[in-house]
C-alpha cells in the first residue's frame, strides 16, 4: 500500500539518512536487545513452513522446519562472542561499518572474511558459515558500528548454540591462536 508520508520520501540532493545514523539511533529504532552471543540483537523473522492447506510445519531431522532471521548490531566496544551454531548460517550486511569474521572450520582450517559493502576490497554482502563452525567477529572501519542479519534454517534453538573456549580452540588451531585470543579486542583500522 502506498502512503503519502512525507517523512518516508527521499529528498532530492539530500545525503543519505543512513549515513547520518548512529549506533544509538539504530538500537532505538529497531528496539535491539542483548542476547547470549551479541550485545544487541532482535529476531525479526520466524517463518513456519506450512503447506497451502495450512497444516503444521514439516519436520526436518525431527525438528520443525521453520527458519530464523535475526538482525544484529555490533559496535567497536564488543566483539561477537566466539561461538558455534549447529545449523548453517548466512550473515548479511545492511549498514554501517564492515565486520571481520574469523571462522574455525571443523576440518582444522580457518578463514578470515570481511562482511561489508566494498566489493572492490573483497567484502562480502553475505557470508555462509557452515554448521558447527566456531566463529567470532568484530567491527572495522570509521563509524565503528555494524548492522547486519543472520539467517538460519531450520531455526536455532538454545541447545544449538555453544560458546567457545578461546584457550582450547587456540590449541586446536595453532596457526590462528593469536587471532583467537585477541579477536574480541576491537580492530584498530
Amino acid at each position: 500500500m502506498l502512503t503519502n508520508d512525507a517523512a518516508a520520501q527521499p529528498v532530492r540532493g539530500e545525503a543519505s539518512r543512513a549515513d547520518a545514523m548512529t549506533f544509538e539511533n539504530v538500537r532505538k529504532l529497531l528496539d535491539l536487545t542483548p542476547n547470549a552471543n551479541l550485545r544487541l540483537c532482535a529476531r525479526d523473522l520466524r517463518q513456519q513452513a506450512a503447506d497451502r492447506s495450512g497444516r503444521a510445519a514439516r519436520a526436518i531431522c525431527g525438528r520443525a522446519a521453520d527458519g530464523l532471521g535475526a538482525l544484529f548490531h555490533a559496535d567497536a566496544g564488543e566483539a561477537v562472542k566466539l561461538h558455534r551454531i549447529r545449523n548453517d548460517q548466512l550473515y548479511h550486511y545492511y549498514m554501517g561499518d564492515p565486520i571481520e569474521v574469523l571462522m574455525l572450520l571443523t576440518d582444522g582450517t580457518s578463514e578470515l572474511h570481511v562482511v561489508g559493502l566494498d566489493l572492490r576490497k573483497g567484502h562480502k554482502l553475505q557470508l555462509f558459515i557452515p554448521g558447527n563452525t566456531f566463529h567470532t567477529a568484530h567491527v572495522i572501519g570509521e563509524r565503528r558500528w555494524f548492522l547486519g542479519g543472520s539467517t538460519e534454517w531450520p531455526g536455532v534453538e538454545p541447545a544449538d548454540v555453544e560458546l567457545g573456549n578461546a584457550e582450547a580452540l587456540a590449541a586446536r588451531y595453532p596457526k590462528v591462536a593469536a587471532e583467537i585470543k585477541s579477536f574480541p579486542v576491537p580492530a584498530a583500522r
